[in-house]
């Protein structure tokens, strides 16, 4: 009996049911292997389609014979500059501390008037008994970016082995005391140096970083005889030779800060070698009256020409940094109980740069970037304006007042006091110039910044 191959209809069934449950794993294995393939060996377009979509780049063989596989083309939106670009970005550009408002600020100062002895006893407000304590609370916030709270270590290891000197007038000695004051919360200074000339000429060191600051009196800059109850009541200045007690050491300084202005107000006589260019109110002299801003603009070209002269030049490294005059905000004459009463800072609708404060600030910024292109050859010596003239102008808050006197009003308040809403109180806005020169000496010391 012959055999026989049965057949069943179960048996085709489970091919089939088998071929139809493996054929979609079929396609979920090929399917990688096609987008493998796609994308490191891309069809090739013809010409047609390579010229409308140029970015197509084909493979590129190599002289050795071997395969330099291009990047897939991809076809996104116009580059955007990643978060960390941006942030890049904005490094580069350098912040404008000139434009910006005074904003509240819960962290309050670094120091109080208890915490340095450098505080000249006119501008330490909280000692005199100042009862309002809201001017401590406001910071400047530029409008394109943030001012760092100050940093006292950051400083004093960017002046390590310096000597940085403050030169000029009473504002030159309260940015130093401010500045001080800071420094002293993390390394506290050694007085090494006082004269007696009302402590006019001084010097600290930090043993801790073998810096030195100093304070010059020097109120023009240049050469000056200042008036005196035995002498002329006018001030004589000349402008072409600096004042010797702080240029004699200019070997000596690694950084100078200028500060002058207030003083070029006073009546004055002005000479140029042996001859009288004239003077500034100066009614029964006889000579022709000049006033004061050509003035100050040759005593701050005069200074900044003697520096180059002795340092710049000869490739001893110098940093300069001149301070921007510094409004006051007397309300009525400084002489007639004017006085400077407002407990909060002005917003920018309420006071605007003009007049004199315009002119003065408008005379040293010029003179710095005139002085700054006629000394690009030199390549050790830096110099830049510290502009705070509009941020200051801000703050009538922020002055003496009447507690440049010990408790004024401990026996009730009287018809006249006198103010000082000139000097600022430490702590104060003041150690807002001294956060922007803490960055603007982090500029210089940053890589490739000085040549030579």
């Amino acid at each position: 009996m012959g055999s026989t191959t049965l057949t069943t209809p179960f048996k085709d069934q489970t091919h089939y049911s088998l071929a139809k449950k493996l054929l979609p794993w079929t396609i979920y294995a090929f399917f990688p292997i096609v987008i493998f393939r796609l994308y490191f060996y891309p069809l090739q377009l013809p010409q047609s389609s390579r010229d409308q979509f140029p970015n197509t780049t084909p493979i590129i063989i190599t002289s050795s014979s071997t395969l330099s596989l291009a990047p897939p083309p991809r076809f996104s939106p116009p580059p955007q500059l990643s978060s960390h670009k941006e942030e890049e970005r904005a490094d580069e550009t350098p912040c404008d501390y000139t434009s910006g408002k005074w904003v509240s600020d819960k962290l309050g100062a670094l120091y109080n008037g208890t915490t340095c002895g450098t505080i000249k006893d006119g501008q330490n407000c909280i000692n005199h008994g100042r009862p309002d304590f809201d001017y401590l609370y406001w910071k400047w916030k530029p409008k394109q970016c943030e001012l760092p709270r100050f940093e006292p270590n950051t400083f004093l290891q960017l002046i390590r082995n310096k000597h940085i000197a403050f030169v000029g007038d009473s504002m030159a000695r309260n940015q130093l005391e401010s500045l001080l004051c800071m420094l002293s919360t993390a390394s506290v200074p050694e007085l090494v140096y006082k004269d007696g000339e009302e402590n006019k000429f001084r010097r600290w060191y930090f043993p801790s970083h073998n810096a030195n600051v100093s304070v010059y009196w020097s109120p023009f800059l240049v050469k000056g005889i200042e008036k005196s109850q035995l002498g002329p009541d006018y001030n004589k200045l000349y402008l072409d030779h600096v004042d010797e007690r702080w240029a004699g050491d200019l070997d000596h300084i690694n950084m100078i800060v200028l500060s002058i202005g207030h003083w070029f107000l006073h009546p004055a006589v002005y000479y140029e070698g042996d001859l009288v260019l004239g003077c500034h109110y100066c009614p029964g002299l006889n000579l022709t009256e000049i006033g004061f801003y050509d003035v100050l603009r040759k005593a701050l070209r005069t200074t900044l020409k003697t520096i180059i002269e002795r340092r710049g030049s000869n490739g001893n490294a110098i940093d300069v940094v001149v301070t921007t005059f510094s409004p006051s905000h007397f309300e009525g004459d400084w002489d007639k109980a004017g006085a400077c009463p407002k407990k909060k800072p002005y917003n920018e609708s309420e006071k605007q740069l003009e007049g004199m404060d315009a002119e003065m600030r408008k005379i040293e910024v010029e003179e710095v970037n005139a002085t700054k292109d006629n000394a690009k050859q030199f390549a050790k010596f830096r110099l830049e304006a510290l502009d705070v003239t509009k941020l200051s102008l801000m703050r009538p808050d922020g002055h003496p007042g009447p507690y440049m006197h010990p408790f004024p009003f401990a026996n009730g308040v009287t018809d006249r006091v006198q103010n000082d809403c000139v000097h600022w109180c430490l702590p104060g806005p003041i150690d807002t110039w001294n956060e922007i020169l803490l960055q603007v000496v982090k500029k210089w010391e940053g890589p490739s910044e000085r040549g030579g």
